[in-house]
């Protein structure tokens, strides 16, 4: 394990400094060819964050516990928690800034992990869908979203859906070329008649009214949507940290 520093700039929340990532990986699997998953640790002043991003923060750890240091895998996994998300994705940003050239290239993917418990969520996905890159991801983005939507569909969720990026800490990893994927349950958007239809839920109501609030405790997490998210992120895992097809 390593708790690489970054820079952080300052705002009117945060004072300048250095903050950390912690980083940590398996001791087996080729580390030439590394599977990466991430999710943020930090949280907005106004709310705990529970659910935005303790939810993804808790599917990596159990999956690590799950898969434990020593897995049988033709990839090494590395699990990475971000801090500064909330600001920028500065601590995201850093990681890649500080990556060497051969280490960028030895990153096969990255899958991104933020809000996978809202109480009213949808089941969403994300990685080849958009006009440009930015939206879509690199090449090889659309396989791994394809895999986490089959994933999810696994565990009984009916017809997940493929969104756009919207800039979250897969951003730097695009920017430096690298395919992603990602797996976001909707946070102040409205779920659809089509959306309550498919999945349950309420139509009309936002996925997350705790989203960025006070009340973004325990008790807002939706433990059925987090089960799901955290089988289809097991699984689209497991497929690519024992595969060896090339993404790009």
């Amino acid at each position: 394990m390593s708790t690489p520093t970054y820079a952080v700039s300052g705002d009117d929340e945060t004072a300048p400094g250095t903050g950390r990532n912690v980083i940590a990986q398996t001791r087996t699997g080729d580390p030439g060819r590394v599977v990466m998953i991430g999710a943020h640790l930090d949280s907005v002043p106004a709310g705990p964050g529970i659910v935005d991003n303790g939810s993804g923060v808790a599917s990596l750890l159990e999956i690590a516990t799950r898969l434990d240091s020593e897995p049988t895998v033709q990839n090494t996994v590395r699990f990475a928690f971000f801090g500064h998300e909330e600001t920028g994705s500065q601590g995201a940003s850093g990681y890649v800034d500080g990556l060497s050239a051969d280490d960028h290239e030895k990153i096969k993917l990255y899958l991104n992990v933020d809000m996978v418990a809202s109480p009213n969520a949808g089941y969403m996905v994300q990685g080849g869908r958009g006009s440009d890159r930015e939206t879509a991801g690199p090449a090889g983005s659309a396989t791994i979203g394809q895999m986490l939507a089959h994933q999810l569909a696994k565990t009984g969720v009916t017809a997940p859906e493929i969104i756009e990026f919207v800039g979250d800490d897969e951003s730097p990893f695009i920017e430096a070329g690298i395919p992603v994927g990602g797996a976001e349950n909707g946070d102040a958007q409205e779920k659809t008649t089509e959306q309550a239809t498919a999945w349950g839920g309420q139509a009309g109501q936002v996925y997350d009214r705790c989203y960025h609030q006070a009340c973004d405790r325990i008790d807002n997490v939706n433990r059925e949507v987090l089960n799901h998210y955290l089988r289809a992120l097991a699984g689209t895992l497991a497929h690519f940290a024992t595969s060896t097809d090339e993404l790009r």
